[in-house]
């Protein structure tokens, strides 16, 4: 029934396309994972271009490694994202959440309409820091900060957010405002590309069940909502 994309005047195209929202307004949008992906881009359904929030390129190599160059995050940045993953609509607060992602190391709530930061953060509640974590080790105690990428933020019925912290194999829970409030490892030894990609709730009016895509290990797990164990 329709199609576009791709570069276009007055925007700048991610250079890897990653996540896609409708929000109750009807426009998509989305998010990129590129290695200059600092933006996200906001379309009516027919393709015509809104809004751009965040600027292509604003992260540059801070070093070089033979193979490739090495990217720095800027997480507590205001006006740009870090290769974002997906998107969440909140329609009753006219807002979106943004696993911010790739590159940062946080969630990020904007504004539907202007775009702007209203608040965001790191693991735990925690102000954001874009050290290197190193490898992820399974035994070592749990990472005060998220890994990359921040792959999902999920907004249940009852105003919980719920964070994939993929590669620490874990999912956090939050308040809207950011209040850590608990966390669930699912598969806790997994390395590699971790546990956690993607969740979704159960349609029933109390979200009972959480669903939970491991593409690590190739499982989909069902979790009770609220005990956050595997059933």
């Amino acid at each position: 029934v329709g199609d576009w994309g791709g570069p276009g005047e007055g925007y700048e195209w991610p250079q890897s396309n990653h996540g896609i929202a409708v929000d109750h307004k009807g426009n998509v949008w989305i998010g990129g994972n590129g290695q200059d992906d600092a933006h996200v881009l906001k379309f009516t359904r027919s393709g015509k271009f809104i809004a751009q929030y965040g600027k292509s390129g604003f992260h540059r190599a801070a070093s070089w490694t033979k193979e490739k160059p090495v990217y720095e995050g800027h997480s507590n940045d205001m006006d740009n994202f870090g290769r974002v993953a997906k998107i969440f609509i909140d329609p009753k607060a006219n807002e979106a959440y943004l696993a911010d992602g790739y590159l940062n190391k946080r969630v990020a709530v904007v504004d539907i309409d202007s775009g702007k930061i209203k608040r965001y953060w790191g693991a735990y509640g925690n102000k954001p820091e874009d050290i290197n974590l190193g490898r992820y080790n399974p035994d070592a105690p749990p990472a005060k900060q998220f890994r990359n990428p921040v792959h999902c933020a999920e907004l249940s019925h009852d105003g919980f957010v719920y964070v994939c912290d993929r590669p620490n194999d874990r999912i956090q829970v939050f308040t809207k405002d950011g209040k850590f409030v608990k966390e669930q490892f699912v598969e806790k030894q997994t390395l590699s590309d971790g546990s956690v990609w993607d969740i979704a709730f159960s349609k029933d009016p109390e979200q009972k069940f959480i669903y939970v895509a491991d593409g690590a290990n190739e499982h989909v797990y069902i979790i009770d909502r609220q005990s956050l164990e595997v059933v």
